[in-house]
C-alpha cells in the first residue's frame, strides 16, 4: 500500500479533518498530515501552533504522522516517497477547486494521484471557518473540534481578538 499525504491549513483542525485522515489509514501504509505554510494567507493560528494542535489531535493514531511543509505539495510527495494526496469533499462546491488542483498536481508530477473521501454524514457541513466564527461569537465549539483546539480558540478569542 502506498504512502498518502493529507495536506491542509488545518486552521484549526476539526473532527471532519480527523474523520478523513483516520479513515484514510485503512487504505494506506501511512498517512502524513501536512500543515501547509502559506505566508500570503491570513491564518488565525500560526503554523507552529497549528502543527502542535494537529499532533495532539492525532496522538494515539499510529499510522498518522504530522509535518509542516512550506513548499509545493508535489515536492513534498517526492521528499516523502508518497504518490497519493487525500482530499475531503463535503459538497459539490468543493469539487471544482479540488478537480483543478488534482490535475495541476498530476501535471507537475507524473503519477501523482488524488483520492477524494467524503466525510462521515455528521461532518458534511463542518469547516474551519464556521468553527472560528462560532468561537469568535462565544459559542461552544466542543462538538466540532478536539479539546486541545477548543481551549486554544477560547484563549484566542477571550484575549479580545475579533477577526
Amino acid at each position: 500500500m502506498p504512502i498518502a499525504l493529507y495536506p491542509g491549513t488545518f486552521d484549526p483542525i476539526t473532527f471532519g479533518h480527523i474523520d478523513i485522515a483516520v479513515r484514510a489509514t485503512k487504505f494506506f501504509t501511512r498517512v502524513i498530515a501536512v500543515i501547509a505554510e502559506n505566508p500570503d494567507k491570513r491564518h488565525l493560528f500560526p503554523a507552529n501552533e497549528r502543527f502542535v494542535m494537529v499532533k495532539e489531535a492525532f496522538r494515539g493514531v499510529p499510522k498518522i504522522e504530522v509535518i509542516r511543509y512550506p513548499g509545493l505539495i508535489v515536492d513534498c510527495l517526492r521528499e516523502h516517497n508518497a504518490s497519493v494526496l487525500i482530499r475531503g469533499l463535503r459538497a459539490l462546491s468543493d469539487f471544482d477547486y479540488e478537480f483543478q488542483m488534482a490535475f495541476t498536481n498530476r501535471t507537475m508530477l507524473a503519477g501523482a494521484e488524488t483520492v477524494f473521501l467524503m466525510p462521515s454524514a455528521k461532518y458534511v457541513y463542518l469547516n474551519s471557518t464556521m468553527v472560528k466564527e462560532i468561537a469568535r461569537l462565544g459559542g461552544d465549539v466542543g462538538p466540532f473540534v478536539p479539546e486541545c483546539v477548543r481551549k486554544r480558540l477560547r484563549k484566542k478569542f477571550s484575549a479580545g481578538l475579533r477577526r
